[in-house]
């Protein structure tokens, strides 16, 4: 990745810059109607004479090519949208506790004595060792030791996978149990080598451009996430929104405006039935319905904020096609659900649309700035942890629902949801709504964010001030017009 000052900088890593050229340059192709020539070529212009990152140019050029495999939709064969590149993967050697040189071989034993399964023994010179056959990773032996010395080494993809999904395979490389999985993406943003990556559906969204026939044959909307805001730190947002359209898109709408949609609908569901789940979150749901089947009922009938407003969208403009662009990878799963396939066409990540943008060469910054302004503050702050509870307390109120008493449980990441959903299971929840972000901060920390830096939720806030209706009422009542 070039070295660019931190404000103009559009990628976090190198993995990602990789990724990005892959998507880019296919994405350049299928525009040119060349994607014949993808395989043979591609890798040669990524991998030029030397290898930068592998033991040798034609190993590297290898996983480019694995990486196109990806780019073009991946294994149809397999139905999640995560995959792994086995030839990719570091087969990383740690995994689970170890004893470090750090052990100072002292005479205490306190870890031999914490030790219930007798895993832990001493060489001639007392240093410790830990047999793996009998170890089951309680992490009391790390807990007594007085140097620190005994430490957990998880691979970065099974830190990164907080509900277990992910383990080695015989081969020693990563492997996704798709029955546990909630595609959330969070393993792919931590893997070091690239070695796990979501599939694109950037040729479709190509292939809807071309076949809009400049929005003459059918009108192509773009409905984008409220996340966009914490997006593209090196250009206006304004500037954003016209770079969308340049690509062939007829017309911008904020998923936001769908969150109105939701929060009032949602407020008025949970009022009725007491207890509910929100259901705005794809890999939220996915986890409920993998881990926590006897809450199912208590999931929100509404559909997702995106899945919202592309409905209105096609019952409103005859003929017309939607893709949503966000920083979520679990919506690439959600889209092709029955419930929700028929309104949204297709779905690609902030990282893509920047490929996009520059697969047609299109230079953001020197754009004019365009309007993005349909939803309220409740609506745009559905990005943040915590926003989508406060937008509920607001359409109870707009609603006249204020005798119901709203004990929101905003749940920031998926360690969260799971003690909140546990506790609910076992009726001692002291709530009586769960607000579940999968992502850690909420959408603004979804893995298909351009940077994975803290982001600050008083900006998403900042944002959801600047928007023209502010009220839920009037940001739907606009609709009704």
């Amino acid at each position: 990745m070039p070295s660019v000052p931190i404000k103009d900088r559009k990628f976090d890593t190198q993995v990602q810059y990789l990724k990005y050229k892959v998507l880019r340059e296919v994405a350049r192709y299928a525009f040119e109607d060349r994607l014949l020539d993808a395989y043979t070529e591609i890798p040669k212009l990524i991998v030029k004479d030397k290898p930068t990152m592998r033991c040798c140019i034609y190993k590297e050029r290898a996983i480019v090519e694995e990486r196109i495999k990806l780019a073009l939709g991946g294994d149809k064969n397999n139905p999640n949208v995560i995959e792994v590149i086995d030839i990719a993967c570091d087969e990383c050697p740690m995994s689970g506790y170890n004893v470090s040189d750090a052990c100072r071989g002292c005479i205490a034993h306190r870890c031999e004595d914490a030790c219930r399964r007798g895993a832990i023994t001493f060489d001639e010179h007392l240093h410790a060792h830990i047999d793996k056959s009998k170890c089951v990773e309680c992490g009391q032996c790390a807990k007594v030791c007085p140097y620190s010395a005994i430490v957990n080494q998880k691979r970065p993809c099974e830190n990164a996978c907080k509900i277990k999904a992910i383990s080695m395979a015989d081969s020693g490389a990563a492997q996704i149990d798709n029955e546990t999985c909630i595609s959330c993406g969070a393993c792919v943003y931590q893997c070091p080598f690239g070695a796990i990556v979501d599939k694109s559906f950037i040729l479709d969204v190509v292939d809807l451009i071309k076949k809009s026939n400049d929005n003459k044959d059918y009108k192509l909307y773009a409905v984008v996430a409220p996340s966009i805001s914490s997006q593209f730190s090196y250009a206006k947002l304004g500037q954003v929104i016209t770079g969308i359209q340049k690509l062939g898109f007829f017309h911008v709408v904020e998923a936001a405006l769908g969150a109105d949609m939701v929060s009032y609908a949602e407020a008025a569901e949970l009022a009725e039935k007491k207890f509910l789940t929100s259901s705005c979150c794809p890999a939220f749901v996915d986890y409920i319905e993998k881990q926590f089947p006897q809450l199912k009922e208590h999931i929100s009938h509404n559909l997702s904020p995106a899945a919202t407003i592309a409905k209105y969208i096609k019952e409103t403009t005859p003929n017309a096609k939607i893709v949503f662009i966000g920083p979520c990878t679990a919506k690439k799963m959600e889209v092709q659900k029955e419930r929700v396939k028929p309104y949204i066409d297709s779905c690609i990540t902030f990282e893509e649309l920047q490929a996009l943008f520059d697969s047609r060469d299109i230079d953001l910054k020197s754009l004019e700035e365009g309007v993005l302004d349909n939803a309220s503050y409740y609506g745009r702050i559905f990005a943040r942890s915590g926003g989508l509870s406060d937008a509920v307390a607001q359409a109870l109120k707009e609603q006249g629902l204020e005798d119901f008493d709203l004990k929101a449980v905003p749940c920031d990441g998926i360690e969260a949801c799971r003690a909140a959903l546990l506790k609910a299971s076992k009726n001692v929840l002291p709530g009586n709504f769960i607000e579940g972000m999968a992502c850690v901060g909420g959408c603004i920390g979804g893995a298909g964010c351009l940077t994975h830096g803290d982001k600050n939720k008083a900006d998403v806030d900042k944002y959801g001030r600047e928007a023209m209706e502010k009220t839920i009422s009037d940001a739907i009542g606009v609709l009704k017009q």
